[in-house]
């Protein structure tokens, strides 16, 4: 067992909500990032017109699945482990952690790649794309998913460093990043200067391009001695009791981030019975939604490190106070999206002069405006209890919402409510879950005070 470190100490002991929001800072700037990149990709990508606009309005969610289900997922796994081993002062075993974590991104890369691959193209025409849709959509997903061991290792690595109390540098990797993506993204789609004018191709390459480069800074700085917790070649390997410490957690959290994020990919497959316009008008309203999340996950990220931490060096009251002041922060940051949501045709016009188009899309978003808040809350709860290593309920919940959004929507599509009860449906289902996750959220702390 070692000494504490100054960085672990100060997890443990300042006020919570000046650490919450110190801790956070640099990932709003990495959020900020994040936003214009899926702002920026959806114009871009409409350049290209409607065809194009439907095509990734079916792809990109489950890129997002892949995002979530690595940074959120195994990640958190990640961190959570490297921040409960740091609490205990176990820092050889923080770093063993770090170097499976690496070992499990690299096997998941090559799984996730073979099997998007392999069954993308008749997944995309399942969900509803035909003709030149489609053809986008499997344009833009060979590419994109063809280089996922981008997206795995820049994701795992940033949460080894987030698990150390390192906020700085994930955040300055994700940062020049997405300023690549941002620059590569117009000249590739359109050819502008030397480049070649790749169209859909391109767009997908520009979005790579931010996780490659975040790949190469983060081992940069995890190979070095200002890391806490270092990547070390002879770490990279499976060992049992690592591997079970990050997936007991990440595995589930990758599961339910993938149930959490395919809802929003089956609710646009039966949008897209509806026609191109109402696809390509919710893929474009569901940005916004889809905004929120790394927001959120500023503070989330924030949060499993200062819970695990003190969860490992059993200060739950500490623990739960983390907890329940994220879930307000949160939950402010929520009502913002609710104000943006009420001038939703605003929000559509940045994306589509087509006025049928526009009108799915502020349809949805005004059913959506009141959730935003249970969004915020909700998903802080998810963190609090990834931190403590409590995931099986959330899971579950993820199904729970699932199920409520598809049967219920599929439901009201065969009565003939429209769009409105589909979305509708989507709104409850994520009602549902956020109250869950709350009564959760208060059944785990309960239980470890009183032991």
């Amino acid at each position: 067992m070692s000494v504490l470190s100054a960085r672990t100490q100060r997890i443990l002991e300042a006020p919570v909500l000046p650490l919450l929001l110190t801790l956070a800072a640099p990932n709003i700037g990495e959020a900020a990032a994040r936003i214009t990149f899926l702002t920026a990709d959806a114009i871009f990508v409409s350049w290209l017109g409607s065809d194009a606009l439907a095509g990734v309005a079916v792809v990109f969610p489950l890129f997002l699945v892949l995002q979530t289900a690595t940074a959120s997922g195994v990640g958190s796994g990640v961190s959570s482990a490297i921040g409960r081993a740091l609490g205990a002062g176990d820092h050889a075993r923080a770093q063993s952690l770090a170097g499976v974590g690496v070992a499990i991104a690299l096997m998941g890369a090559l799984l996730t790649s073979a099997l998007l691959l392999l069954f993308g193209p008749a997944l995309y025409a399942a969900m509803g794309l035909k003709s030149r849709a489609l053809e986008m959509a499997i344009a833009y997903g060979s590419v994109l998913f063809g280089g996922s061991a981008f997206v795995w290792l820049m994701n795992v690595m940033a949460n080894v460093s987030r698990g150390a109390g390192n906020m700085v540098v994930p955040a300055f990797a994700i940062a020049i990043g997405e300023a690549f993506h941002l620059a590569l993204s117009p000249a590739l789609i359109t050819g502008w200067g030397p480049f070649p004018r790749l169209g859909i191709e391109g767009a997908a390459l520009a979005a790579l391009s931010a996780y490659a480069v975040g790949t190469a800074v983060l081992v940069l700085h995890l190979v070095s001695r200002q890391a806490l917790v270092r990547v070390r070649a002879v770490t990279v390997r499976l060992r049992r009791d690592e591997a079970v410490a990050i997936l007991r957690v990440g595995g589930l959290s990758a599961l339910s981030a993938l149930v959490f994020q395919i809802t929003t990919f089956f609710v646009a497959g039966l949008v897209a019975g509806l026609g191109s316009a109402a696809v390509a008008g919710y893929g474009a309203a569901v940005r916004l939604e889809l905004l929120q999340y790394p927001i959120t996950f500023a503070f989330g990220s924030a949060l499993i490190t200062m819970v695990a931490t003190a969860a490992g060096a059993r200060d739950f009251a500490r623990a739960r106070e983390a907890a329940w002041t994220g879930a307000a922060v949160a939950a402010a940051i929520g009502l913002l999206f609710t104000s943006i949501a009420l001038v939703g045709d605003r929000w559509m016009g940045l994306f589509s002069s087509d006025t049928a188009v526009r009108e799915i899309g502020v349809l949805y978003l005004h059913c959506q405006a009141a959730v935003f808040p249970f969004t915020g809350a909700a998903l802080a709860c998810y963190f609090a209890t990834v931190g403590l290593g409590t995931v099986v309920g959330p899971f579950l919940l993820a199904l729970l919402r699932i199920a409520i959004a598809v049967a219920g929507g599929w439901v009201a599509l065969r009565i003939g409510d429209g769009p409105i009860g589909l979305f509708l449906a989507s709104s409850v289902a994520f009602v549902t879950f956020a109250l869950g996750l709350l009564w959760i959220t208060r059944r785990s702390f309960d239980a470890l005070t009183r032991r």
